[in-house]
């Protein structure tokens, strides 16, 4: 027996008890998946200062070989975002980039194109008041629409820098009208079953005005382009004292909820490992997410398992791989929580409207020690029990550090 298997079956037996089908929530965990970043890998960090780290990866080969390496360590994050042009393969060979993933283990995930970088971006891309500047970005982001037909992506990632510094600067009106017709390009081009995942930050970082301020400008332009075209949320992006998980339900309902960039914020920004700070509102925000999974309504279920998980962090002093492997494991310890929501006694406690007994059902789930459930699961599906400890005895970080060394920009970073 292993050194977990007893704390498990003590833990299977209370949950059976309870009426939960312990095999159908591993099957659950098993099934979830959460997509890592190319440059999650690389010397990216804060932007004050990328600190160099021994061994970080510098080619997006390297990126792939890290990210392999997170998915044998953990199982789930079997596909890798890659961000343009750091990832431009100098050939433009983008099979070569697929069919090299594909031999390490992984796929290619969400193309992300990059429209905030170039000194031509100093007012903006598609809200740019010139006219050849919107040209310029929205040829780059049509350029990844091809990328994501020759890497097989099924998702194109936007996020936009866009905004103005100061009142009078630009007109607003007018550039929601060049964002909607710079959209609407993109719409258009987008591969046969490719969506567009429209990300949000309500300020920063631009000092008057974001161009893409809230969930609410997302959703209303998912809705004028049509049924590809969903709502990104990005953890970080809130002002304290924002209900995530209610946004969350939210765009479920509505059927425009596409994807996460997970993360944590302590003020409003997204450059903390993901339940850092709050596990708790991360299973909140699972709750929410699995409640519509399980749902008998049909869009609903439809629509949160098809949303795309993705970690958008930048690692500047703990490292790369192993804070990569911390958030997968972090996410997949919420969504474990979750699955053991009891919801029938929850719904019956909230249409009695007794409070307290709604409250406590929730929270009977969230403080459940899932480490030996998720160590079963992992055991089953052939990957190490304690990952971070495995990672650690495996010699990968000295071998990766051997072989790379220290360099001081890499990933787009500066």
């Amino acid at each position: 027996m292993s050194s977990h298997q007893a704390a498990y079956n003590v833990l299977a037996e209370s949950l059976t008890a309870q009426g939960i089908d312990v095999e159908q929530v591993k099957t659950a965990i098993k099934n979830h998946k959460i997509e890592t970043p190319s440059w999650g890998y690389a010397n990216s960090g804060t932007r004050f200062k990328a600190f160099p780290w021994p061994g970080a990866a510098v080619t997006t080969r390297q990126k792939m070989d890290d990210a392999a390496m997170v998915h044998k360590m953990t199982g789930i994050a079997p596909t890798v975002a890659i961000h343009i042009p750091w990832d431009k393969p100098e050939d433009g060979d983008y099979a070569a980039m697929r069919q090299y993933a594909a031999e390490q283990g992984v796929r290619i995930g969400a193309v992300n194109p990059n429209v905030f970088q170039d000194d031509e971006y100093r007012l903006g891309s598609l809200g740019n008041p010139d006219g050849g500047v919107r040209e310029q970005a929205l040829d780059h982001i049509l350029e990844c629409c091809d990328i994501m037909r020759k890497t097989d992506s099924d998702a194109l990632s936007l996020w936009f820098a866009d905004g103005t510094n100061f009142a009078g600067q630009d007109n607003l009106r007018e550039r929601k009208r060049r964002f909607e017709q710079g959209l609407s390009a993109v719409y258009d081009h987008l591969p046969e079953g490719g969506r567009m995942l429209i990300e949000y930050k309500f300020f920063e970082p631009a000092f008057y005005s974001t161009d893409v301020p809230d969930w609410g400008t997302a959703y209303a332009w998912s809705l004028k382009l049509g049924e590809q075209a969903q709502v990104l949320v990005d953890l970080g992006h809130h002002a304290q004292g924002v209900n995530i998980e209610q946004i969350v339900a939210f765009l479920l309902d509505e059927g425009k909820l596409g994807g996460f960039h997970f993360n944590n914020r302590k003020y409003a920004d997204d450059d903390l490992i993901v339940g850092s700070v709050n596990p708790y509102e991360l299973f909140l925000i699972y709750n929410e997410l699995v409640t519509a999974e399980q749902s008998d309504e049909a869009h609903l279920a439809a629509t949160a398992n098809n949303v795309a998980y993705m970690i958008d962090q930048c690692h500047n002093v703990e490292g790369k791989v192993a804070p990569m492997i911390l958030s997968v494991l972090n996410c997949q310890e919420a969504y474990a929580k979750a699955q053991l929501v009891r919801r029938a006694t929850l719904e019956e406690a909230r249409h009695a409207g007794n409070v307290l007994e709604a409250h406590n059902i929730l929270n009977a789930a969230y403080k459940t020690d899932v480490r030996p459930l998720l160590a079963q699961v992992r055991e089953e599906m052939g990957v190490p029990a304690d990952p971070l400890a495995t990672y650690k005895a495996s010699g990968y970080e000295e071998k990766i550090r051997g072989e790379r060394g220290v360099h001081a920009s890499s990933g787009g970073f500066q």
